[in-house]
């Protein structure tokens, strides 16, 4: 058998029918929105991997240093035959717990909506792991997932925090559909940027050099390159603020006057008034108690809990009953 597989579930059309059907229900509706896996084209992957590395942009340093220091922790707890990772892009992290489940690890599989990212990934991979086998998924976990035949057990790992992208509603369906791919005893590894102060929530997402908000206004490149609309950038600015009765980071795009945009893929005419905001990212923070609440309700137990040395992200590791 072929060391890498890789697998395509989604229509060809479907990032395209996708980007019309948001667009359309988030210009729609009072105050407008959009979904934030949007950002994320070539220039908008290019500028998130810059914000990696930014100062003010702590998560990604900070669950590196947990799995760094906890993948073996992980490996002998869950003695994984078969590790999947949703939104993998580079696999860049994982590859801390790929190394210490191997010998035992049987495949890795990988689940994005970027072939490029999977393929490129699986290469850098096998170059240097030949024994392990990739079967990758060019997929939407968000729709639900219809695995592979792997050994068993099993470990999904969803990580970067990225599951506070997803508001309560979708967190539990998120959570019910990462629990119908495991058999009992399997187990999630759930990534988590935990509340702190304000100053420092708000800096991740505002930094000083303004590359989140080049990251921000890129969705309004991504809108005019695929739909011919005419959003101007420089027309709106960049705000991130914090909801403290929700505990999350709201990113937003507020207009600097009034204008009106076109959209002729859609036939749609936009209206922005002076001032007006429209939400581009939410990104909720947690505390271990919600954790472990939403978790149980989907029938997963909060069985292990790491945070980085300065206590401002943790992994969890949850089992399924």
């Amino acid at each position: 058998m072929s060391p890498f597989q890789l697998t395509r579930t989604l229509a060809p059309d479907a990032a395209g029918a996708d980007l019309r059907a948001d667009v359309l229900h988030g210009f729609n509706r009072s105050p407008k929105e959009l979904p934030p896996k949007w950002f994320y084209d070539a220039r908008g992957s290019e500028l998130f991997e810059e914000i990696t590395r930014l100062p003010e942009y702590y998560p990604t340093r900070a669950e590196r240093e947990i799995l760094k220091e906890r993948a073996a922790e992980i490996a002998a707890a869950t003695g994984a035959r078969t590790l999947v990772e949703l939104g993998s892009g580079s696999s860049e992290k994982t590859r801390f717990l790929i190394d210490a489940l191997l010998p035992g690890l049987d495949s890795y599989v990988p689940v994005d909506v970027s072939e490029s990212a999977l393929t490129g990934a699986a290469e850098s991979l096998l170059a240097a792991r030949p024994e392990l086998r990739v079967h990758a998924l060019v997929a939407d976990f968000t729709r639900g997932l219809a695995l592979p035949g792997t050994p068993g057990p099993r470990l999904v790992a969803f990580l970067g925090g990225t599951i506070g992208n997803l508001l309560p509603g979708e967190r539990r369906t998120f959570l019910r559909s990462v629990r119908a791919m495991l058999t009992p005893g399997d187990a999630l590894l759930l990534g988590t940027d935990l509340v702190k102060d304000e100053a420092t929530l708000v800096a991740a997402y505002d930094d000083a050099a303004g590359v989140t908000a080049a990251f921000n206004k890129n969705v309004l490149a991504v809108i005019d390159r695929e739909l011919g609309a005419d959003f101007d950038p420089d027309a709106f600015e960049h705000v991130a603020v914090w909801d403290r009765e929700r505990e999350w980071i709201e990113m937003r795009l507020r207009a600097r006057r009034a204008l009106t945009v076109k959209i002729p893929e859609l036939d749609l005419v936009v209206p922005f008034a002076a001032g007006e905001e429209m939400r581009t990212e939410v990104s909720a923070k947690f505390r271990q108690a919600g954790v472990r609440a939403e978790l149980a309700e989907e029938g997963l137990d909060l069985e292990r809990w790491w945070t980085d040395s300065e206590g401002r992200f943790a992994l969890s590791l949850a089992t399924a009953r």
